[in-house]
């Protein structure tokens, strides 16, 4: 990190809410960017991925030529957080779709898992990496994690058809959600991901 006390987030604004999360990060301190060319990339210490159309995401990544530069400076160890869109993105396989991926995240996730916008919910999640008081999580015809590789901590989790599936996960310094904590005002979440860019956690 060249900034330990305030890193320069990167966020992409392709599309989706990416204007809540520079919110919720400049709220806490953060220096925030938006990403919309290859060149904004230069001199960010993070990423956050938000929400969106993860298939028109992945297709304006590689057309604008960012997907390539991005894999190669997370795989590098640049932090970066993705939620809904933004954790398909982040994901090595997608159930049942070859659409761009930056594939960095070893997990397996299934696309608008919990039904579509009308079936979007919201739901008290305990994550005890951000204190015992329960997070408010608002899922928009969200995807759900499958099946994760033995590096991948699952860090929060909700009942579905018989099973627990995990809808926060954490590998190293890559971070996701299948909910949307910029959508709320409890900004932990985003202190937490600040917190792994600045390697306290």
């Amino acid at each position: 990190m060249t900034r330990e006390k305030n890193p320069l987030v990167g966020v992409l604004a392709l599309q989706g809410a990416f204007r809540e999360h520079v919110a919720a990060l400049e709220r806490l301190g953060a220096a925030t960017r938006e990403v919309r060319q290859l060149k904004d990339l230069d001199g960010i210490d993070a990423m956050v991925i938000p929400g969106g159309e993860s298939t028109t995401m992945g297709k304006l990544l590689v057309d604008l030529g960012i997907m390539e530069p991005l894999r190669a400076r997370i795989e590098g160890g640049m932090p970066v957080y993705g939620s809904c869109a933004g954790l398909i993105l982040l994901c090595r396989h997608i159930e049942g779709s070859a659409q761009p991926r930056l594939g960095v995240l070893d997990a397996t996730v299934r696309r608008n898992a919990f039904g579509r916008q009308v079936d979007s919910f919201e739901a008290d999640l305990h994550i005890p990496e951000l204190g015992p008081e329960p997070m408010p999580a608002v899922f928009i015809r969200a995807p759900v994690i499958l099946s994760t590789g033995p590096g991948v901590k699952a860090l929060a989790r909700v009942e579905m058809d018989g099973a627990e599936r995990a809808v926060a996960v954490r590998e190293g310094r890559i971070l996701a959600t299948s909910f949307h904590p910029e959508l709320t005002p409890d900004t932990r979440f985003h202190r937490y991901f600040l917190d792994i860019c600045k390697g306290a956690v």
